[in-house]
């Protein structure tokens, strides 16, 4: 799974909960310590390579250098 070796080779020493949610009618969600950060169902369609990525970045990480860096 791209989208989570993406956060967590990126942002591991800031996101403390990460959750890939999969059910019924190709419902997946990503969600960061707690909050939605990509829905499929209420996107529909499946995320674009490196988007939740951007996604995060964007939301919580604007101002957080990459892990090791």
């Amino acid at each position: 799974m791209r989208a989570a070796s993406d956060l967590l080779s990126n942002y591991q020493h800031v996101i403390q909960d990460l959750r890939f949610v999969t059910g019924d009618k190709g419902i997946f969600d990503v969600t960061v310590d707690g909050e939605l950060l990509f829905s499929k169902h209420a996107a529909g369609r499946h995320a674009d390579a490196g988007e939740v990525l951007d996604l995060f970045r964007s939301t919580y990480a604007a101002d957080v250098p990459v892990y090791g860096a």
